[in-house]
């Protein structure tokens, strides 16, 4: 039974597990507390601190783990990205304050002092860059540092710009886009099981990511309007066509789309005399 490191807490604990439930891996516990938990029977769930989830699974007491890519990144581990998860979607960047007249990287001069909780991230971005710094590592509270003169300057994860905003301060550079990921060790395993089941695990995950961004959509349309039907409902190999048990007039159509717009595909749907039209929800895609 494989083991699979996750977050004991915070919204990518609950984003962890209403993904493993779609997948049909329902985490088990026998309490809210439990550090252990089945998930569906089939592996054995451990939930560590998501900073501590790349050293789980780069020293061999996980097989896998979900956690953010910069906290990866950051542990510097033999790891491997084996899916984007897709939710937990955020930016590591460089932030200056709003007066300091620093526009860019390229404007800054000195050895300026960068207050960050991501040290490793922070170094490896501005050596690349070739700008000398000093970097200060601090747990939390990164935005008051600049204004405290701890700092000249930030590195700190971003959502929406938001948060610096209302501490004074710009984004002037990004140094990584950062999501969920299903990461495992850079080596791959000897033991053929073991690297068959995670194959397993990932091709479940990756078929409940795919159907969240897609919707099935069915509908009755004229059949002398198919070929505008076909240009507008693509699906993953065109739309499947089903004749009706009526005069030959009208026929059904079934297609896979995509949810973003989809009120505009129902839309042109409508124009070309579609009618009777479903839309439902996809728990899971292979394509």
């Amino acid at each position: 039974m494989l083991r699979i490191a996750l977050p004991s807490k915070g919204r990518l604990n609950l984003d962890c597990r209403e993904l493993l439930a779609d997948a049909g891996l329902e985490v088990r516990a026998t309490s809210e507390r439990s550090l252990t938990a089945s998930l569906g029977g089939e592996f054995e769930a451990i939930f560590v601190r998501a900073q501590d989830i790349p050293e789980f699974v780069a020293d061999g007491a996980a097989d896998a783990g979900i956690t953010g890519w910069d906290l990866v990144r950051e542990s510097e581990r033999p790891l491997t990205s084996r899916l984007d998860l897709e939710f937990g979607r955020c930016r590591l960047v460089v932030a200056s304050r709003e007066e300091s007249g620093v526009p860019s990287i390229d404007a800054i001069t000195g050895t300026p002092r960068i207050a960050t909780v991501f040290p490793n991230l922070t170094r490896a971005f501005f050596r690349e860059a070739g700008k000398p710094i000093t970097v200060v590592p601090v747990s939390g509270a990164v935005e008051v540092t600049p204004h405290l003169g701890i700092a000249d300057l930030i590195v700190d994860l971003s959502s929406t710009g938001s948060t610096l905003k209302v501490n004074g301060l710009k984004e002037i550079a990004l140094v990584l886009q950062s999501s969920a990921r299903l990461i495992t060790h850079a080596t791959p395993s000897d033991d053929i099981g073991r690297a068959a089941a995670l194959d397993e695990l990932t091709s479940a995950l990756q078929s409940v990511v795919a159907a969240r961004s897609k919707r099935y959509l069915m509908a009755n349309v004229p059949r002398a309007q198919l070929d505008n039907v076909r240009a507008l409902l693509p699906g993953i190999t065109g739309p499947t066509v089903i004749d009706l048990m009526n005069d030959g007039v009208m026929v059904a159509v079934h297609a896979v789309v995509d949810a973003k717009g989809v009120y505009r595909t129902i839309s042109e749907l409508k124009k070309l005399g579609g009618a009777g039209i479903l839309l439902t929800r996809i728990e899971r895609l292979t394509a």
